[in-house]
């Protein structure tokens, strides 16, 4: 974001950060003084500031409603399936006891339903064992089945009508993990990246693609990543900002 805002303030737009996590919010008091708001952290205070933006009419990218329903496991994959985008088939239960019959069919996958990143609380489980011993969180249990990947994992990128592609280890552990290798796109990943954009109704976001068997599958979708590995990204960003700022 650095780079971004040194674009956007060659441009003559000013660019403020606002870090709802060091402060006190009045409630009552949130109101736009901005042209446009990014949403970029996924914090409860930040997604609480930006939804009493919302309600006080704010210009927010990505839309306050998108982001609170993508940041939510459990909704976004009811609206990848839905969209019919190939993803993990995913399950909710209130007790993870409810989940030991569907190890039968494979391995299951638990993460945090709400927010996560890096692999932080990610278990893989193959048996009724594992099931038990997983720390998970407490609550609702979130679940996927489990595809064993072929290779890395495929971060695709969209900054408006553009697409780029970065391969990856997972879990990233260094700069140069997180970083990547650029990678050609194929027709299909774009498409499947293209109806993921429709379904939620945005044009910049991220998504993991892996290959399970050959047969791709989309198995996260982040609202405002941070485009690493993704040549030039913070003049692109900028350029998609500014397009918002003068529509």
């Amino acid at each position: 974001m650095g780079d971004v805002a040194r674009h956007l303030d060659s441009a003559g737009i000013a660019l403020e950060t606002v870090y709802p996590d060091e402060m006190l919010i009045d409630v009552a008091g949130v109101n736009p003084d901005a042209e446009l708001y990014v949403l970029k952290a996924g914090s409860p205070a930040a997604l609480a500031y930006a939804g009493l933006l919302d309600l006080a009419g704010a210009s927010i990218i990505n839309p306050f409603r998108v982001v609170a329903i993508m940041k939510d496991k459990v909704l976004a994959g009811r609206v990848l399936s839905d969209a019919r985008i190939p993803a993990p088939e995913t399950y909710v239960a209130a007790d993870r006891n409810q989940l030991e019959d569907l190890l039968r069919d494979g391995p299951l996958i638990i993460k945090p339903f709400i927010g996560g990143s890096q692999g932080r609380g990610v278990e893989i489980v193959r048996n009724s064992d594992e099931l038990n011993s997983a720390t998970g969180e407490t609550g609702l249990v979130f679940a996927q089945r489990y595809y064993e990947p072929d290779g890395r994992d495929n971060k695709i990128y969209r900054i408006g009508e553009k697409f780029f592609g970065v391969r990856r280890v997972w879990p990233a552990r260094t700069l140069e993990d997180k970083l990547g290798e650029p990678f050609e796109l194929t027709a299909d990943m774009i498409s499947i990246a293209e109806r993921c954009g429709e379904a939620f109704g945005i044009d910049i976001y991220g998504l993991d693609i892996i290959f399970s068997s050959g047969r791709p599958i989309v198995v996260d979708i982040n609202t405002f990543p941070g485009f690493k590995g993704v040549p030039d990204a913070g003049r692109l960003l900028a350029e998609y900002l500014i397009g918002k700022v003068k529509k």
